[in-house]
């Protein structure tokens, strides 16, 4: 039910009156956008999502498939089984064209799916609709005013909903950082790529080739179409791609274009880096491409938004109801920004080996495929470029403290079960694994479930290997590790009090 907040003078009581109010309020409808709309749901937070779209059609390929990492989000949900349904299991994870197999990496998950993020989108919109989040459709967020109790924020048409946070899932272009005056420092483009899925009269030459250009790809699409990706001679463009634009680039490439015709889009994208110097300006935060570019070279750009929703999800879930003070949420910036920094900078070495044809690079390329082919560079590059070696800074500690939980198949309460099931409502965790007595968690039994449980295997980390087996562990909602005991408790209470707010008398 949508509710109303107060308010400052900064508009009139009228105007206030018209305004439908929302908890959050989600600028864009991709996939970051909805997979927050999603974890804030679960935690029965009033949110809703608005998206300029009329549907969630989406014309052209963009990102290609989901990484290991995002497939356990997925599981950690409940929902992995509708987009495995859907895509091929393939080892998706590479560098600069380097493919890694990640099979024998600890995970239930040691693989990637091919799934277009058309079907990506899909499938989330599904869920949020099944969550009942609304989505204002056909409308864009032109602006916003924020006072001490929540902001306006100003939809296309005129409209008014009045919220307590704003979240900025708005893309690269991101109205809503630039309103919000949050600086997107980087770097510029050094290359401009053209991207279209079209109809070919002559059979092209599928598969890759570099120049003296740089890199070119023909592959088939799901559709029987071609899918080109080409490099372009010049960085200067004023107008948007059209087809002759490509044409006259395969060309250059191939001596040809192959009859290319009937493109179903056209697309350019270049290689420039840029990440937003903070990911919170007071109630407003940014997520997904909003907080961070980068060129598509590794995959990780879709990947990394949906998990930076699942990182700022439960937080602002918490701060919203009133559980965890307004200081939470600077751990969004704290713990995302540097995973988005290494992306970048790993997508940037990929693109510097790549970017032409010459027998220098060649040479590189053949000595980093060399090093990527011995087990223990492929599995922590494998693992790096999956998301499956993500480390929270919480601490020295133990190696889990602030990496993923593995999904254990555990006893509790005498059924097998995996570990995952446990966290489909997106609470909080407190396994014990020990005979000693019970922990008193009392206190905070409404944010996090006490499971007395048993494993028996060995416990492995990817990139890792086997670690030392804890008597207790404390995970987040979203996966992550806050705090691993021995017999004692030493050290929870504040961890709790930390990531789930202070101790509430019944």
């Amino acid at each position: 039910m949508p509710v109303l907040f107060p308010t400052s003078h900064s508009r009139t009581s009228a105007s206030r009156a018209a305004a439908t109010g929302h908890a959050v309020v989600i600028a864009g409808g991709g996939p970051t956008g909805l997979m927050l709309a999603a974890e804030l749901a679960l935690a029965h937070v009033d949110v809703a999502v608005v998206e300029r779209r009329a549907n969630q059609d989406l014309v052209g390929t963009r990102a290609g498939g989901l990484h290991a990492r995002s497939i356990e989000i997925f599981d950690q949900r409940g929902i992995a089984d509708r987009f495995l349904r859907e895509g091929q299991i393939t080892q998706l994870a590479g560098f600069a064209w380097t493919k890694l197999d990640i099979g024998d990496l600890p995970t239930r998950h040691p693989y990637g799916l091919a799934l277009r993020q058309n079907h990506i989108e899909r499938l989330l919109a599904e869920w949020v609709a099944e969550l009942a989040v609304p989505i204002y459709r056909s409308r864009e967020v032109t602006g916003f005013a924020e006072d001490e109790a929540g902001l306006d924020v100003t939809l296309s048409g005129g409209e008014l909903l009045r919220a307590l946070y704003l979240a900025g899932c708005d893309g690269g272009r991101s109205l809503v950082r630039k309103s919000a005056g949050i600086d997107f420092p980087g770097s510029a483009p050094t290359l401009s790529n053209l991207m279209a899925e079209v109809e070919m009269r002559e059979a092209p030459e599928f598969g890759l080739r570099h120049d003296a250009l740089g890199f070119h790809g023909l592959s088939k699409t799901e559709s029987g179409r071609v899918l080109v990706v080409l490099t372009e001679a010049s960085l200067a463009h004023d107008n948007e791609p059209s087809l002759r634009d490509l044409s006259a680039a395969l060309q250059a490439v191939y001596g040809t274009d192959f009859g290319v015709k009937n493109p179903a889009w056209i697309s350019r994208f270049t290689d420039a880096a840029r990440q937003a110097a903070s990911y919170r300006r007071g109630r407003v935060l940014l997520a997904g491409d909003a907080a961070h570019i980068h060129h598509s070279v590794g995959g990780q750009g879709l990947n990394l938004g949906v998990q930076d929703a699942v990182n700022l999800g439960w937080k602002l879930a918490q701060v919203v109801k009133g559980v965890s003070p307004d200081s939470l949420l600077d751990s969004y910036h704290a713990e995302r920004h540097p995973v988005a920094a290494r992306v970048l900078r790993n997508t940037m070495a990929q693109i510097a080996l790549l970017r032409r044809g010459d027998d220098g690079l060649k040479a590189a390329r053949e000595a980093v495929a060399e090093l990527l082919a011995m087990d223990e560079p492929r599995q922590r590059f494998g693992a790096m470029m999956s998301g499956l070696d993500i480390r929270y800074d919480l601490g020295d500690g133990h190696p889990l403290l602030g990496r993923r939980m593995p999904d254990l198949d555990v006893t509790i309460d005498g059924r097998p079960l995996r570990l995952f099931t446990q966290l489909h409502g997106a609470r909080g965790l407190l396994l014990h694994f020990s005979e000693a007595p019970d922990f008193d968690i009392s206190l905070w039994a409404d944010r996090v479930r006490f499971i007395r449980t048993s494993y028996d295997g060995a416990w492995e980390l990817p990139a890792i290997g086997q670690v030392a087996a804890p008597k207790a562990v404390l995970v987040r909602p979203d996966g992550h590790v806050a705090w691993v005991g021995d017999e004692g408790q030493r050290g929870l209470e504040e961890a709790l009090t930390t990531w789930f707010g202070p101790a509430v008398s019944a």
